[in-house]
């Protein structure tokens, strides 16, 4: 006689049953499809749009130099590593690249990660215990948050650039064995405001903490030659730690970590994903160090990416739109969001952009907090002045048909 067998039941099902409620919510989005270069214009789904959402600064995805340097490191040492870096992986180039990344923020020393997720999440976790505190602005980035967990460390949350709540938590814990992480962005990414690194420092020298510094989307922005927040308010040897990003402004792939020798010998020896994760492939490590040149070579990317930036701005906040500091904080760079609030709502105003020619990325609970939603947009220094007119146009003709705009 045969066996029947019984029905299983998927132990998955709720995964469903939390995707049907972000779409009852309004807020369940699908990735968008790009089909050729990341550029001021590019076709996403099909369809050509003008791209307010990448992270691509200074243009640098596909810059001649760039291009150059990858294809020459691919046919000199070939596709990939082979290993990870503490066993066969560290090829000379990517020590080539750490020494110019180092020589470039001006500190001792450098170790290259995976992305800056792995950066941040790596490092903390790997330089605080369970008997140390972490004192973190609230609207620090999703890695910091992790490695904080990861950590196992204490964690104290101060209300965003309160510099006040920050001296309070670490006066509460002066006492307490164990080290102390004072830890914030450089520049705030749904944001775009920037970190008040000078009262930072200060409070750390003040009550002995361990300053850190999470300058991603300052990296190739702000400071001379891009070189990022420490060097925009002039705090060279104040942030024990410095970490950067290879994935936005510099137009490649990776994270990085700046400070003294010996913290970087200490995450060759303890950081988890660089101990953990393949190396980068030559041709990565070969375009970000053409893109420090590029950086140093011509200036002129920045000044065409703030001038943007400025009349961005100027014009957003002239049709009535939200771009922050009511209730929000007020950016202060090239990270402009379009406050809209309500998640559905959002979501919809960044679908009808798509459908006239615009792309700009909804973003809801719970990378931002509930009623906060809005659409992020960042200029480029790629993009020209017709293109952002047009862009403007279609902005202000959806957000009066959706209500957003009187």
């Amino acid at each position: 006689m045969a066996t029947l067998t019984p029905t299983r039941t998927d132990p998955l099902s709720y995964l469903t049953d939390q995707l049907n409620q972000l779409k009852l919510k309004g807020t369940h989005f699908r990735l968008r499809v790009l089909e050729d270069e990341q550029a001021p214009v590019s076709t996403f789904d099909g369809k050509k749009v003008i791209n307010l959402a990448s992270n691509n600064y200074l243009g640098l995805t596909t810059h001649p130099k760039l291009r150059e340097a990858a294809l020459s490191a691919t046919k000199k040492y070939g596709v990939g590593s082979g290993a990870v870096r503490t066993i066969a992986g560290t090829m000379k180039i990517h020590l080539e690249l750490e020494e110019r990344i180092a020589a470039f923020k001006n500190v001792e020393a450098c170790v290259v990660f995976q992305s800056g997720f792995a950066a941040n999440a790596g490092t903390v976790s790997a330089v605080l215990g369970k008997d140390d505190f972490i004192i973190s602005d609230e609207l620090n980035h999703a890695s910091i948050i992790d490695g904080a967990r990861l950590s196992k460390a204490k964690i104290l949350v101060f209300r965003h650039k309160d510099m006040a709540h920050a001296e309070e938590h670490l006066a509460s814990v002066k006492d307490q064995p164990g080290r102390k992480l004072l830890i914030s962005d450089g520049v705030f990414s749904m944001d775009g405001d920037i970190g008040p690194l000078p009262s930072l420092c200060a409070l750390a020298e003040k009550h002995g903490a361990i300053m850190m510094v999470d300058d991603a989307h300052a990296s190739g922005v702000l400071g001379n030659s891009g070189r990022g927040t420490i060097d925009h308010f002039h705090v060279h040897g104040r942030v024990d730690v410095q970490v950067g990003t290879l994935s936005k402004a510099i137009g490649a792939l990776g994270g990085y970590v700046c400070g003294s020798k010996d913290l970087v010998d200490y995450l060759y020896h303890r950081a988890r994903p660089f101990l953990f994760s393949t190396s980068h492939p030559p041709a990565v490590a070969a375009t970000c160090m053409a893109a420090f040149d590029v950086l140093e070579q011509e200036p002129e990317r920045m000044e065409r990416l703030w001038a943007n930036t400025t009349y961005w701005k100027k014009e957003l906040g002239t049709l009535g739109f939200n771009i922050g500091g009511i209730n929000t904080p007020a950016s202060e760079t090239p990270i402009t969001p379009i406050i809209i609030g309500e998640g559905k709502l959002t979501m919809e105003f960044s679908r009808e952009l798509f459908k006239e020619g615009v792309l700009g990325t909804g973003i809801a609970f719970p990378t931002v907090p509930e009623g906060k939603a809005r659409v992020r947009t960042i200029m480029t220094a790629t993009h020209t002045r017709e293109q952002l007119e047009q862009a403007l146009e279609v902005l202000k003709r959806v957000g009066k048909r959706m209500g957003i705009l009187p």
